[in-house]
């Protein structure tokens, strides 16, 4: 489903915020991605839909060789590998569903179908009673699970959350997990970049650990020691 061999990324200044990095998620696997700020979390994921593109190495994300796609098809890889950010990055003048139902028009899809699919997502995260709001009159969480609902609307192979709990509180955050454990359950595969070692430690998954750009661990599954 995922797979990086030798994948680095050297940035203009001169850092390489990734290097040298080899490894293999499965399908339907649900990966923690963590490290301090700077040691390429962010950059690693931006690989897989190639908002960056590999230095040296190669990046394959299911049937596409990422680090060798042409542009013109860089968007079919997208269509595989949904985002959510932790800044949700939602149209504030755009009702829930019209935030949805925004990224299926770019595709093409029927009115119909797009009404569909925005139902579908909204119940996956249940907040379908909150469909006719505006961003402005929902919690931190529930503009998160809105953010995850878009990020599904294209019914993606894998979603890549990066740090989709830093600006919420405890409980918002373990919502949000829960949600995307739901999806993870649907086959989804998921890759999340986090420091939230509560929920590392209390929802256990495979933890990969990032320092200076390069993989220094690979937790099959278990509870990280938050001062490893």
């Amino acid at each position: 489903m995922i797979k990086l061999i030798k994948a680095s990324k050297q940035y203009d200044n001169g850092i390489w915020a990734v290097k040298d990095v080899s490894l293999e998620i499965e399908k339907g696997e649900f990966v923690y991605l963590v490290g301090p700020s700077g040691s390429g979390k962010s950059t690693l994921m931006k690989l897989l839909n190639r908002q960056e593109k590999v230095t040296n190495g190669q990046v394959i994300v299911d049937q596409f060789l990422a680090h060798d796609l042409p542009e013109k098809k860089v968007h079919l890889l997208r269509r595989q590998v949904g985002v959510v950010f932790q800044d949700f990055k939602l149209l504030n003048q755009y009702t829930v569903a019209e935030n949805i139902a925004y990224a299926l028009e770019v595709t093409g899809e029927s009115k119909k179908k797009i009404n569909k699919r925005v139902l579908e997502v909204l119940e996956i995260v249940g907040l379908k009673s909150k469909m006719h709001q505006l961003p402005s009159e929902l919690s931190g969480g529930e503009q998160q699970r809105v953010s995850i609902a878009r990020a599904l609307a294209n019914r993606p192979k894998i979603l890549v959350a990066d740090e989709p709990t830093g600006n919420l509180d405890p409980t918002s955050a373990v919502i949000i997990l829960r949600a995307l454990e739901k999806v993870n359950r649907s086959g989804v595969t998921i890759l999340m970049g986090t420091h939230n070692d509560n929920i590392v430690n209390s929802h256990p998954h495979r933890i990969l650990q990032m320092h200076q750009g390069k993989l220094v661990r690979d937790i099959q599954r278990g509870v990280r020691n938050e001062m490893d």
